[in-house]
C-alpha cells in the first residue's frame, strides 16, 4: 500500500512537472494561429517556415557561438579548479567554492542588471563577448560540480604511480588524468552549453544588439501572428536540451563504479 502510494505521488508529480511542458510540441503541429482545443489540423508548415526566417538564424548563430565559447571557458576553469580542490589541501578552499556558487543563488534579474552596471562603468560595449563573461558566472559552478565529482571518482593513486615511474605533471594529465575524466569533461561541455544557450535574462541585458536566440523569441512573442513559429522552435529547443542532458547523464556516469549490495 505505501509502495503504491509513492507511485501515484511519483506519477502525479511528473504529470504536474512535465504536462505544461508538452503541450508545446502538441500545438506547435495545430493548423491555426490560436491556442485553443481542439486543434483545428495537423500541419508542419510552422517548421518549414524557420528555416526561411533569417533573423531567427542570425540569433541562433548567436546563441551558438556564445553557447560553445561559455562551455569551453567554464570547463577549462572548472577543470583547473577542480583538480586543485580534489587533490590539494588548500586553506579556503570550501569558501571560495562557496563564492563561486553564489551566482546561481543570485536572481536572474539582479546578476544581469549588475553586470550591465559594471561593464557601463569600465567602459565595455554591450556585445556577445559580454554575453560570455556574463554566462560564465552561472555555468562555472555547474562545471565545478560535474568535474569534481568525477575526479573525486578514480583512485588518485594512478596519478601518484605515474609519477613514480618518471612522467612529469603534464604528461601524468595526459596519459592517466585527462582520459578518465574524458566522460565528465564531455558531460561539463554539454551541461554548460545547454545553460548558456537557453539563458535569457543576462543576455537581455548584456547583448546589445546582437540578439540571442532566447532574446529573439522573446522579442516573436509581441506578434501574436508569429506565436506558432515561436512554438515550433520551442519544440525543437526543448527536444534537442532533453537529448544533450540524456547524453551528459550518460557521459558523466560512464566508467564510474556503482556500489553492490552487501559488497
Amino acid at each position: 500500500m505505501k509502495n503504491r502510494g509513492l507511485l501515484l505521488y511519483a506519477l502525479a508529480y511528473l504529470a504536474f512537472l512535465y504536462m505544461p511542458v508538452l503541450v508545446l510540441p502538441v500545438f506547435s503541429f495545430n493548423n491555426s494561429e490560436f491556442i485553443a482545443f481542439p486543434l483545428s489540423g495537423f500541419t508542419t508548415r510552422w517548421y518549414a517556415g524557420l528555416a526561411a526566417d533569417s533573423a531567427m538564424l542570425h540569433a541562433l548563430g548567436n546563441s551558438l557561438k556564445v553557447g560553445a565559447a561559455t562551455a569551453l571557458a567554464s570547463t577549462l576553469l572548472g577543470l583547473l579548479a577542480a583538480k586543485a580542490v580534489t587533490r590539494n589541501r588548500l586553506r579556503g578552499a570550501g569558501l571560495a567554492l562557496g563564492f563561486i556558487s553564489l551566482p546561481l543563488f543570485i536572481p536572474d534579474i539582479v546578476l544581469g542588471l549588475s553586470l550591465l552596471l559594471l561593464l557601463g562603468a569600465v567602459g565595455l560595449p554591450l556585445s556577445l563577448a559580454a554575453v560570455v563573461l556574463g554566462h560564465l558566472l552561472v555555468c562555472v559552478p555547474f562545471a565545478l560540480t560535474v568535474l569534481i565529482a568525477r575526479f573525486e571518482g578514480f583512485d588518485p593513486n594512478l596519478e601518484e604511480a605515474s609519477a613514480d615511474l618518471g612522467e612529469d605533471g603534464w604528461m601524468t594529465f595526459w596519459r592517466i588524468t585527462f582520459p578518465l575524466m574524458l566522460p565528465g569533461i564531455a558531460a561539463s561541455l554539454l551541461l554548460t552549453f545547454i545553460t548558456s544557450f537557453d539563458e535569457f535574462l543576462v543576455a537581455y541585458f548584456l547583448s546589445g544588439t546582437e540578439a540571442t536566440l532566447p532574446v529573439y523569441i522573446w522579442g516573436q512573442l509581441r506578434f501574436p501572428e508569429r506565436l506558432p513559429v515561436v512554438l515550433a522552435l520551442g519544440a525543437i529547443i526543448l527536444t534537442v536540451s532533453v537529448a544533450l542532458v540524456i547524453c551528459a547523464e550518460l557521459l558523466r556516469n560512464r566508467g564510474v563504479a556503482r556500489p553492490r549490495v552487501g559488497a
